[in-house]
């Protein structure tokens, strides 16, 4: 494929089947990232003589010129000044330092996106577990007018939750106290699935 001297600015539509590219003496300043990869069979390559600006935008072709043994005439860089006719493939990442400065802070970011992610799912999974591992003890008296609620993770009296409701008071009678609220009979069984399956011991005086 022979482009050469044709003013092109872009660099045409290629075929993976091509083994010449002469694209020299045009207006090209930047290669597209990937638009030189399919070129499998290529045997001869030429593309000196364009005004390659040498910024972030010349990372691919750099690294495509490196890999590529059928350059026959090296491109340079046109600009900036300061790396005018420096030869594409020998530029150092000191060079371009602000293109690698780019990318560490790419890096970075994803790095602590990576850490927050697994901070959240590691704080999920221990509350998961502190829950699991809780067990609770209900105290039921023998009126079955109160219940009392300790917390057996607390260590210290202090630390205790008590809670004592009386429903005396609420009742209008003396003969509604005296009335049983559970079913004895089957006390035990509702003991055994709340403890199975809940983690909860019911402690009866």
């Amino acid at each position: 494929m022979n482009c050469s001297s044709h003013g092109l600015r872009f660099v045409p539509q290629l075929h993976s089947s091509i083994t010449e590219l002469l694209l020299q003496n045009n207006l090209l300043t930047t290669i597209t990232p990937g638009h030189l990869d399919m070129l499998h069979n290529l045997q001869l390559a030429n593309l000196s003589g364009n005004p390659f600006h040498c910024d972030c935008s010349i990372l691919y072709f750099r690294q495509w010129l490196r890999r590529n043994k059928a350059i026959s005439v090296m491109p340079v860089c046109a600009s900036p000044s300061e790396l005018a006719q420096r030869p594409i493939d020998e530029l150092t990442d000191a060079d371009l330092s602000s293109c690698v400065s780019d990318d560490c802070s790419g890096w970075v970011y994803n790095a602590i996106l990576c850490l927050m992610l697994c901070f959240l799912i590691g704080l999920l999974l221990w509350c998961v577990q502190l829950a699991r591992n809780s067990t609770f003890i209900l105290g039921i008296d023998e009126r079955h007018t109160g219940f009392e609620a300790e917390s057996l993770r607390s260590l210290k009296p202090k630390h205790r939750v008590r809670m004592r409701c009386s429903i005396g008071s609420l009742s209008p009678g003396a003969d509604d106290i005296d009335k049983p609220l559970l079913n004895m009979d089957i006390l035990p069984q509702i003991l055994d699935v709340l403890h199975k399956q809940h983690n909860i011991k019911i402690k009866v005086p």
